[in-house]
């Protein structure tokens, strides 16, 4: 693992480079443990071998630092017939020529070893910068992919360095699931310029009016979502739309994906290898667009959109508790960075936290982790925001424009120097596997 301090670093480009050695770090830990057979993982359209998650992070560090900056050639010839995620589809990436674990290891090392030495002794400038960042935050999204690959394939809960699944967490037992009022105004949506570092999907913020709304202080809860299950809502048409009833046929989906009914009755879900019991206080996860939808008709609500759900999260009350302030918050709680008391990130619990949990965290509103435990759908497909320019990374955001959802808020798995309430996330409306749930407005 690569040390700065082995680099004459100033402190701008020390952090830099102890960010993504972090993220590194993170990266091969998620693959530590697992055998040569489970590197290659198995085929499914939903997910990628993990060999080619290990080379991937690497060759686009390599690829937007070292090859976009200095003009180098690839440390590894053959890199972008194996890596290049905007050229070679999901479908070709289980039979790819895939170099050894070691072979990988070595060439993404390098790669990494390299973007330290190219700091050396001096201050990195703003376009240096901007790559770096990019490198990392991508990285960091590929650890939360990892995570969400291993349970899709039963492969055990990882073994982290800084995870404390043990850790006490207050819950106040009178804490009742509740609605709160989010009065309405015009609110300036996206992320603004003085942002350290955003995705050319945030850019950049511009009003929208919102009309008065209610929104659940939490995430809908498992509890709630197998009322759900158990009053027969999958087995009811007309509670989905079209699209969704025939995900749900060609599913076979009688439950969500990862629940098995037992025959004794009751349910079991499986995280990662293990059957385990429901918890009944927990958000819900691993559901899809569909399946939220489902239960919001079922239930007589909707879910936000995403205007409804960043002022919810950002927000503030203008004077006397009546309209808007006009100010909009970094996170939730403010603007200080997330921490342990705010929000469950990081893979700290390995798992969700309880809904009543992180009160340290609630929104001006009194919403209840809108950043960390589950990603939340949103109403909205994911599209461009006004005057929407594409960033270098030209194939991150438009190429899903008009075909995915949005969710936002993070999950468990974030990395919380990813997150903020302006960070668009966005996924096709059949996935499940992936670490989201939702909450939901009164109509």
């Amino acid at each position: 693992m690569l040390d700065a301090t082995t680099h004459i670093l100033t402190p701008a480009a020390a952090g830099l480079i102890d960010n993504l050695t972090d993220a590194r770090r993170r990266e091969l830990e998620l693959l530590a443990d697992l055998s040569e057979q489970q590197m290659l993982g198995k085929r499914m359209r939903i997910v990628e071998p993990p060999i080619w998650e290990m080379g991937h992070v690497g060759w686009f560090q390599e690829r937007w630092i070292l090859r976009n900056l200095d003009g180098a050639a690839s440390l590894l010839p053959i890199s972008d017939s194996l890596y290049d995620s905007a050229n070679i589809p999901n479908a070709r990436r289980w039979d790819l020529p895939f170099p050894s674990r070691q072979e990988t290891l070595a060439y993404i090392s390098a790669v990494l070893q390299a973007c330290a030495r190219r700091l050396e002794g001096r201050e990195p400038d703003s376009w240096e910068v901007y790559f770096y960042r990019l490198a990392l935050h991508h990285e960091d999204m590929h650890t939360e992919t990892l995570t969400h690959i291993r349970q899709t394939l039963g492969y055990p809960a990882p073994a982290l360095s800084d995870a404390r699944p043990e850790a006490e967490v207050f819950i106040n037992p009178e804490f009742e699931p509740h609605d709160v009022h989010i009065p309405g105004g015009e609110f300036q949506l996206g992320a603004s310029p003085d942002t350290p570092f955003v995705f050319d999907n945030e850019k950049w913020a511009h009003p929208v009016q919102v009309a008065p709304f209610r929104i659940s202080a939490t995430p809908v809860t498992t509890a709630q979502y197998l009322a759900f299950v158990e009053a027969g809502g999958y087995q009811e048409r007309s509670l989905w739309n079209d699209a969704g009833w025939e995900w749900r046929r060609q599913a076979q989906a009688e439950g969500p994906v990862y629940w098995q009914r037992q025959p004794q009755g009751g349910w079991l879900e499986r995280r990662f290898d293990r059957l385990v019991p429901l918890q009944p206080s927990h958000p819900m996860i691993h559901v899809n667009w569909y399946e939220a939808s489902a239960y919001c008709a079922w239930g007589g609500r909707r879910l936000p959109s995403e205007a409804e759900w960043e002022l919810a999260a950002s927000g503030e009350p203008g004077p006397g508790g009546e309209g808007l302030s006009g100010r909009k918050r970094r996170y939730p709680w403010g603007d200080q960075p997330p921490t342990p008391r705010h929000a469950n990130l990081d893979s700290r619990a390995l798992g969700t936290l309880d809904v009543r949990a992180l009160p340290a965290g609630d929104s001006a509103f009194g919403c209840r982790q809108m950043i960390g435990n589950v990603w939340e759908w949103t109403a909205d497909s994911f599209g461009p925001y006004p005057g929407f320019e594409l960033d270098p990374y030209k194939d991150y955001s438009a190429p899903s424009f008009w075909r995915q959802k949005v969710l936002r808020g993070g999950c468990w798995a974030t990395r919380s120097r990813l997150i903020r309430l302006t960070f668009r996330n966005f996924y096709t409306p059949d996935r499940n596997n992936i670490l989201a749930g939702f909450r939901t407005c009164a109509r």
